[in-house]
């Protein structure tokens, strides 16, 4: 029973970190998508707020929840893995 939790709170750890890392870089990507996209439209007026405009629109985005199947699809597989090496 040990075992399974720290396996639990080891796992949890670090895909935590593997989520942090993962939203911190695409919200990266997503910004400097969006000052390229100002740059090569020439256009006039405040860049920060166009910038901020779409962060927000990407916040809400589903790509951003997407990003939450790093906790989903490990805890499946491993789940499934268990299932099948106990019960087949």
């Amino acid at each position: 029973m040990f075992a399974l939790l720290q396996l639990l709170v080891v796992g949890f750890v670090v895909l935590t970190v593997v989520y942090v890392a993962l939203s911190i870089w695409s919200r990266r990507v997503r910004r400097a998508k969006l000052i390229n996209e100002w740059n090569d439209e020439g256009r006039i007026g405040d860049q920060d707020a166009f910038v901020q405009d779409g962060l927000q629109e990407y916040d809400e985005s589903l790509r951003r929840k997407l990003i939450l199947g790093v906790y989903v699809v490990p805890i499946v597989v491993i789940g499934t893995i268990i299932y099948l090496t106990n019960f087949y």
